[in-house]
């Protein structure tokens, strides 16, 4: 399973089920013929931003937070203004510059922001590579982009 499909069934889970523990995850995925390690779900959880809330069965369980789709595209909006130096394009491919020391955060927020035209992206220090689903899709990104800046 995808990184991205797990993390959107994740969110599903969340708002269907009362998830106290990483290992309730674990099992509920198991359930469901998904196999994930604790640790995978850990990682998820940072990267997804979960956060516990109080349960009205008392104690705690996980929950979205607060508008985290806006909070990312003003970051990565923010972001683009401060540390884009350029983008290209071939066929599939994005290659979009930072400066140094921003293009991991700068992929980490592409990430988080589920764009459907994105296939999978790869950080170094100061460039992203974003392998997008058509050579259509990365015009459409690359504009996308540029109109962030």
């Amino acid at each position: 399973m995808k990184k991205k499909d797990r993390h959107q069934l994740l969110q599903n889970l969340i708002q269907d089920h009362v998830i106290e523990k990483q290992e309730d995850f674990v099992r509920i995925l198991e359930e469901k013929g998904i196999e994930v390690t604790q640790a995978t779900i850990s990682r998820d959880i940072k990267e997804l931003q979960l956060v516990k809330v109080p349960a009205l069965s008392g104690g705690y369980r996980y929950s979205l937070p607060p508008d985290v789709q806006y909070d990312t595209s003003k970051k990565l909006e923010r972001l683009m203004r401060d540390a884009f130096v350029s983008v290209d394009i071939q066929d599939y491919f994005l290659l979009l510059h930072t400066i140094p020391g921003n293009a991991f955060a700068m992929g980490s927020l592409i990430d988080l922001s589920n764009f459907e035209e994105i296939f999978g992206t790869i950080s170094g220090d100061d460039s992203v590579l974003i392998i997008c689903r058509s050579a259509e899709s990365a015009k459409k990104l690359k504009n996308h982009f540029i109109s962030l800046i």
